[in-house]
Order: C-alpha cells, then sequence, then structure tokens
C-alpha cells in the first residue's frame, strides 16, 4: 500500500506550512477510511513522528473530523457524515436525471415527468414530451395533488400508511377528481409492495401513468420520475411492461445520486450439482 511519506515529503518542498499541515490531516482521514486506526499503525503510514500524527488527529477531533475508540484506534467523525448529507442535498437532482429521464422518454415514446414532494403536494421540476401526438396538460413548475397523480402516489410509497388518509381528504376538500378511499387505499398498498404507482385515468380524463420514486444516498425518497400516456397505449399489459423500465430508470437515477449499488447474488454451488 502506497503511504502518505513519500508526498508529505514532496510537498514540505513546494508547499507553505499552513497548507501542508492541512494536506497531512487530509491525508490521515484517507487512511482511517476503511476502519479504526492505532497511533503507532496510522504514524507508520503517514511516515509522520507518533506526536505530530498525535497532534493533527488531536485538531481533527476537535473539529469533529474523527473520533478516537479506546484499544482501537481512530476513525471518521460525524462531521463527515454531515457534511456528506449536506453536499448531497446541493446536488443538481434535475441535472443528474435529465439523462435518464431522456433516455426513458426515447425507448417509450411517451412523456416523462420529474417531480418531488412540496409540503402536500407534487411539484413538477422537469418534463421530456413524447414522440406520440398526446397532449399532457402539464408543465414544470406545476403542482398537483399526491393522492391522484402516478407522481405523487409514487412519493407517498415511503408515507406511513396511517398518513394517507389525511392526504386523500386534504386533496379530496381541495377538489382533486372525486374517489373513494378504501379502492384507493387498497391500491396503494399494493404499489407499496411493486415499488410502483399507477394513475389510471384518475388526475386527468383518459391519460394514464406509471410512477417510481428516487431515493438518495441515504433511502430517502427525493423525487419521483413516471411516464404518461393516452389511455389507448396504456393497457393493462403495457403499464405492467413500462414498470420495470421505470424502476430500472429510477435505481439509476439512485445510484447517481450516491445510492449503494445492491450486492450480487451470491452462487449456490449446491442447486448447481
Amino acid at each position: 500500500m502506497t503511504t502518505a511519506a513519500t508526498s508529505d515529503g514532496n510537498r514540505g518542498k513546494t508547499e507553505p506550512k499552513g497548507s501542508q499541515t492541512l494536506l497531512r490531516g487530509l491525508d490521515i482521514l484517507d487512511q482511517v477510511v476503511d476502519g479504526p486506526v492505532a497511533l503507532a499503525e496510522l504514524s507508520a503510514r503517514m511516515g509522520l513522528t507518533r506526536s505530530t500524527t498525535h497532534r493533527l488527529a488531536t485538531a481533527l477531533i476537535d473539529r469533529g473530523f474523527l473520533i478516537f475508540m479506546p484499544r482501537k484506534g481512530y476513525r471518521l467523525g460525524p462531521k463527515l457524515l454531515h457534511l456528506g448529507f449536506v453536499a448531497q442535498s446541493q446536488v443538481d437532482l434535475i441535472q443528474i436525471a435529465r439523462p435518464h429521464i431522456e433516455a426513458l422518454a426515447a425507448r417509450t415514446g411517451d412523456t416523462v415527468h420529474l417531480g418531488r414532494l412540496d409540503t402536500d403536494r407534487a411539484l413538477y421540476l422537469d418534463k421530456i414530451s413524447g414522440r406520440r401526438r398526446v397532449e399532457i396538460s402539464s408543465r414544470v413548475g406545476d403542482r398537483h395533488p399526491l393522492t391522484s397523480t402516478g407522481l405523487g402516489k409514487a412519493l407517498l410509497l415511503d408515507f406511513a400508511p396511517a398518513h394517507w388518509r389525511h392526504l386523500f381528504e386534504d386533496d379530496q376538500a381541495r377538489g382533486a377528481p372525486a374517489a373513494d378511499y378504501a379502492t384507493w387505499e387498497r391500491r396503494m398498498r399494493r404499489y407499496v409492495a411493486a415499488g410502483c404507482a399507477f394513475d389510471l385515468e384518475e388526475n386527468e380524463d383518459r391519460i394514464r401513468c406509471v410512477a417510481a420514486p428516487i431515493h438518495d444516498a441515504s433511502g430517502r425518497t427525493v423525487a419521483a420520475i413516471s411516464v404518461s400516456s393516452a389511455a389507448q397505449y396504456m393497457d393493462k399489459e403495457r403499464m405492467a411492461a413500462l414498470s420495470d423500465d421505470v424502476l430500472a430508470t429510477a435505481q439509476r437515477i439512485n445510484l447517481a445520486l450516491g445510492q449503494e449499488p445492491a450486492p450480487a447474488a451470491e452462487e449456490n454451488d449446491e442447486a448447481e450439482e
């Protein structure tokens, strides 16, 4: 394994003292990224004296970048976790999702939306029009009911069912298309199991859609995507087929947002014999 010693020696010749200290601190973070490291081992990896390593590590502990664990050593601290989430929240979701939803629109020929939760409504962030001559009356910046749109329902899949009725009744009171809650809830439970949601002409006459949530690195739902088209192009069989494509596209966006890929299934040698 390459240690920081050689690079530190070179830096000392070209970098001001303050910059060298900063770079050594960053090198310490690199050295403990895989787990706790004792002071003696960390000092050896860095090519520094124990006293210098201890001084740098103590400064990082004071700032929350490191934690010292008795009998184990130094590991990454909570400040880095906080900064990671802050950086994640600043990622341009639209820019990251755009190539994926453009590809989805090209494959399906239908209109694709990207949206997120905006208090108690679904806010449309982006729209890629399809090739079909189907007019979808949505615009970027529109806010639509959560409980009558496919995209809105996808945003609710991680909500506790106890919250659904309140949202449903609020949407109904504000003029969402009339619907029966028992039927709506039964469908939502199926959508939760499937990981994607449908709009069966509930929000707009003769328009159906398939939608799936987008998750960030922490697994939190941060947005959703949907494929929308005229009901004549969205029979039961096609909506089922589209579900796979929409879910796969959502997963690609999840990975681009920093979500860890799912571990590969282990081979079952006994089954093959």
